[in-house]
C-alpha cells in the first residue's frame, strides 16, 4: 500500500512539473524558460524537475507532445481540428509552435506530428492526389494557427470564429474531396 501511495505521489509531482513546463514553454519559448522557473511554477525544488525529466530538452519534448486524434470522416474531423486551432491554444501546442523553428527537438516533434496527420488524412481520402490534398490541408491549418495566434494578422480583428469556420467549410470540403458542408 505504501509503495502505491509513493508512486501516486511521484506521478502527481511529475504531472505538476509537466503542466508548469507547458505554461513556461508556452509563455517563454524553449530559450526563455528555465528549470528554476518551471520548478517555481510547479512548487517544487529544481532538483526534482531534473530527477523526473533528466534535462530541459527532455522535459520540453514531453511538454510539447500533442494528443493523437482518432481517425474520423475527413471533413468533419478537419472542421473539429480547425475549431480547436482557431480557439485558445493549449499550452503544449503554443510551446511547440513558438519553438518549432528554433529548437531542434521542437522541429522534430512538430515534423513527426504533422507527418502523422498527413498520413492519417491521406488514408481517409480517395483519389490519386490524396496525399497532396492532405499535405495542403495540414499545412493550411498550421498556417492559420500561426497567423492568428502568433503573427496576429490584422485581418483576424473583428472576425468571429463562426465566420472563419463558415468560410473554411468549402475549402476543407474541397481539399478533402467532399461536397462543401453548409
Amino acid at each position: 500500500m505504501a509503495g502505491t501511495s509513493r508512486d501516486a505521489k511521484r506521478a502527481l509531482t511529475a504531472q505538476r512539473i509537466l503542466e508548469a513546463a507547458r505554461q513556461e514553454f508556452a509563455a517563454q519559448g524553449f530559450e526563455g524558460a528555465t528549470i528554476r522557473g518551471i520548478a517555481r511554477v510547479a512548487g517544487v525544488d529544481p532538483s526534482l524537475v531534473m530527477q523526473h525529466y533528466g534535462s530541459k530538452a527532455a522535459l520540453f519534448h514531453s511538454a510539447v507532445q500533442l494528443p493523437v486524434d482518432d481517425d474520423k470522416v475527413a471533413s468533419e474531423h478537419l472542421l473539429e481540428v480547425l475549431t480547436v486551432r482557431l480557439g485558445e491554444l493549449p499550452p503544449e501546442t503554443r510551446a511547440l509552435v513558438r519553438s518549432m523553428l528554433t529548437v531542434p527537438e521542437a522541429t522534430e516533434s512538430m515534423r513527426a506530428y504533422l507527418d502523422e496527420r498527413v498520413d492519417n488524412l491521406t488514408r481517409s481520402l480517395d483519389g490519386d492526389d490524396a496525399q497532396l490534398r492532405a499535405l495542403l490541408t495540414v499545412s493550411g491549418i498550421l498556417g492559420l494557427t500561426i497567423t492568428q495566434h502568433f503573427l496576429k494578422l490584422n485581418a483576424f480583428d473583428g472576425v468571429s470564429q463562426e465566420a472563419l469556420l463558415r468560410a473554411a467549410r468549402g475549402w476543407i470540403a474541397s481539399l478533402a474531396g467532399d461536397e462543401p458542408v453548409t
